[in-house]
Parts: C-alpha cells; structure tokens; sequence
C-alpha cells in the first residue's frame, strides 16, 4: 500500500447558507475545531441549538443568537460555532446505551482532534487491548488501509465500530452499509455515513443524496482520498 503523507489536499466545494463557497478540507477542519472551543469556552452547551442535516450557516446562526448559550461572539466566532454544530458537534446519545465509548480527551490517530465532542460519527479499532478512535469512518480507513502511514499488525484487530448515522447505535463496521457521496458532512468533511441496514442506508440517499452504497470490503484508499478531492492510485 502507497503512502499518503505529503500528499497535497485539493479544494472542494462546501455548500452552505445556499452558496457555493471554496474551501478545503483543512481549513473546513480548522473551522470545526475552532468552534469547539468556542463551544466549550465561551458558551453553555448545553442551550446551544439542535441543528438538523444540511441546515444553512446563516440559521444556525440565528438559532445560536436565540438560544443566548454563548457570550457576545464576533461573526467570524459564530460561523465557526455553526460549522462545529453542523458537524455534529455536543450531539447527545439520544436513547441507545450501545453507542461507542470515548473516554474524555482521546484524540483522532489520524487528524488529532478530540473524538468524544463528536459523537454522532464516532468510530472504534480495538488493536492488542488498546483502543483507538476516530472522528469518523473516513479518517478510521485511512488508519486501517495505509500501512505506510499506520504500521501495526491487522491481525492484531479485535474490533472495529462505527457509529450508526440514525440511531447513534455502536456497529461491526464489516457489517455496515455505507453511503458515499453525500452532501452531509463529518467533523472532517465528506465522509462514508454507516447504516445498519440497506433500507436505512437508500432512505439516507433519498433524502440527503449520495452515489452509491458500499459495504467494508468494498472501502479503497482511492475511494477514501477521494473524499478529500485527491486523486489517489491504490
């Protein structure tokens, strides 16, 4: 397997509040990242809005003012705190008890940011009694398919979670179907959304997009880079 440090990141296109603007994914990142700490500093988070799927910047914005969770906040301060909602930012776990565990403060292995402010996309690789997690299924491939990068032993593997897009339930990631190509973001841009099942999964699509579905064994590094707009040969 090649190795993807030192590959270049390509812009793509974030649609939001109506508009198509350009921004890449590390930047998109740094945005999420920077509204979590607003979100943690200087706001309560727990009155800040529920914000639904592909919500425009502009009314997360509004429902940030009308939820008087934060502290006066400059525009560019608020615009950050919607991209950290709008990535799933201080989801709860809803009703499920069966949901991936993230301990307070462990970081992504592959981007660093703190796993457990995202819930709603948490995945799980439990590798020689230690456990590993990730912000997403995107950045967890990337973990388990570039041994360049990631070298540790595969067989090594006990586990491997995802975290259900519906029902935040705790999955087999070998059993999950995936949609790629959507339009809903992660914490790090475009992302492989789980489902438990294909009907959820083609629900999923009908409502929100997205080019096909693909199960575990399907999930290429071309097909992963691909989500941060690079052109990657396997």
């Amino acid at each position: 397997m090649k190795n993807i440090l030192g590959i270049l990141v390509s812009v793509f296109l974030l649609i939001s509040g109506g508009f198509a603007t350009e921004i890449s994914p590390a930047k998109y990142a740094r945005l999420v990242a920077k509204g979590e700490k607003i979100a943690l500093k200087l706001c309560e988070p727990a009155k800040l809005p529920s914000v639904k799927d592909n919500t425009p910047i502009a009314t997360v914005i509004g429902a940030i003012d009308t939820s008087k969770a934060c502290s006066a906040l400059s525009k560019r301060r608020k615009e950050a705190l919607a991209y950290f909602l709008l990535a799933g930012g201080v989801t709860a776990h809803e009703h499920t008890e069966n949901y991936v565990h993230v301990p307070h403060g462990a970081k992504c292995p592959v981007c660093g940011m703190f796993v457990s402010k995202y819930p709603k996309w948490a995945a799980e690789i439990d590798l020689n009694g230690k456990h590993h997690y990730f912000d997403g299924v995107k950045d967890m491939m990337k973990y388990y398919i570039f041994d360049g990068d990631f070298p540790y032993d595969r067989t090594k593997i006990t586990a491997i979670l995802v975290t259900d897009y519906y029902t935040l339930e705790a999955l087999s990631a070998k059993e999950a179907y995936y949609v790629i190509g959507s339009k809903q973001y992660g914490p790090m841009g475009n992302e492989l959304i789980p489902f438990k099942t294909e009907k959820e999964a083609k629900d999923f699509i009908a409502d929100h997009g997205g080019d096909r579905i693909v199960r575990f064994g399907e999930i290429t590094g071309k097909m992963v880079m691909g989500l941060d707009g690079i052109d990657y040969e396997n």
